[in-house]
């Protein structure tokens, strides 16, 4: 197995996760000639409908993931809580791109703060927390407000508290559900934007246009590109995510998110939380761009060349949440609309499934 496998059209690519991130690489892979194994335990996912092949079976069963390595030439994950035994079991037998060591980071909000911190970009101030008397001594520290987050398994708002009063603060901890966690300074952020970066087998990067994001009930609800910030707003972003990937040894498609701060007429960047994977705040990429983020991350992980990073037309992306994907047909009389859908059978509140991109002549 080499650092440097490079696949050849008609060679298969794993992906660990059938949502819809596996089904959109897998579609990807098909248009470069890329075959698709798809591993997920739900036998209803997504993926499988678009894959050459599929497994359903535990993430924790070695024998499947023994066959699975066996009948791929590289594996990638769709999502970034893939089990730590799972990606070092499959990587002592098939290369796994991104690497188990991007996993291990991003799946502990201490650890990923910590190396952040290390990587050199400016992140909220943060304190580890293992019991209700350190949130107390830390809030003391910190005006009595912040953000309590568990270290693992957080997303779109879950396992979170915000503390703005002695109220919110009191058996905090234990609502959390008493598992370790961190305490996250409470910025006065203007925004949040998100930076897609793609780095290959050689260390070579390219950065996507910051995007504008919006969220609703906690969900990203719409990415804006262009973000409507300054020329060295997007240079500095472009900046860090570079420097992130390139800390990690990273191969891959990787989404930053930042905060985007503005006082007394400047713009900083705080980066909030990566994502060691293909992120929805990217797939404006799909309409705006010739190489959409799954196309790179397909290149990235075959060992092939990035493809151009460059934006041909402003896009405003809008995720399609729980019955919102029931309007198919009016998004489909749209002039300049790309309507996706993600063949989701079960249309659920807080569901996503599918997004449409706006597309526009570019202004900036």
């Amino acid at each position: 197995m080499s650092e440097t496998t490079r696949l050849r059209p008609g060679d298969t690519i794993g992906i660990l996760g059938g949502g819809q991130l596996g089904r959109m690489l897998a579609q990807s892979a098909a248009s470069l000639g890329l075959k698709t194994h798809i591993y997920c335990p739900d036998p209803a996912s997504p993926a499988f409908d678009v894959s050459a092949g599929y497994t359903v079976a535990p993430y924790e069963d070695t024998d499947a993931l023994d066959r699975f390595a066996g009948a791929v030439s590289v594996v990638t994950y769709e999502f970034e809580n893939v089990p730590g035994p799972t990606a070092a079991h499959l990587d002592a037998r098939v290369r796994v791109r991104p690497g188990v060591r991007a996993l291990e980071v991003s799946q502990d909000r201490l650890f990923e703060k910590q190396f952040l911190s290390s990587a050199g970009v400016k992140i909220a101030g943060f304190t580890d927390i293992a019991s209700q008397s350190d949130l107390e001594a830390a809030l003391a520290d910190s005006g009595g407000k912040g953000v309590l987050k568990t270290r693992r398994f957080g997303y779109d708002g879950k396992g979170q508290i915000m503390i703005r009063t002695p109220d919110d603060a009191a058996g905090a901890f234990d609502r959390l559900g008493a598992v370790p966690a961190v305490l996250e300074e409470l910025v006065a952020f203007d925004c949040e934007v998100s930076v897609i970066v793609g780095r290959d087998v050689d260390g070579n990067t390219a950065c996507y246009d910051l995007a504008r994001n919006h969220h609703e009930n906690h969900i990203l609800k719409t990415s804006t590109v262009p973000a409507g910030v300054s020329g060295a707003t997007a240079n500095a972003a472009r900046a860090m995510a570079s420097r992130i990937v390139e800390g990690l040894d990273y191969v891959g498609v990787m989404g930053v998110e930042m905060f985007l701060v503005r006082d007394d007429g400047g713009e900083t960047l705080l980066v909030n939380e990566i994502a060691p994977r293909v992120h929805n705040s990217g797939h404006w990429t799909q309409g705006a761009c010739l190489c959409s983020q799954f196309d790179q991350h397909i290149r990235a992980i075959a060992g092939w060349p990035l493809g151009s990073a460059e934006r041909h037309s402003d896009a405003v992306m809008e995720n399609l949440i729980g019955a919102d994907a029931e309007t198919w047909k009016e998004v489909l009389k749209e002039p300049s609309a790309r309507l996706h859908l993600y063949g989701k059978a079960d249309i659920r509140p807080g569901r996503k499934m599918g997004h449409v991109n706006r597309i526009s002549a570019r202004t900036a």
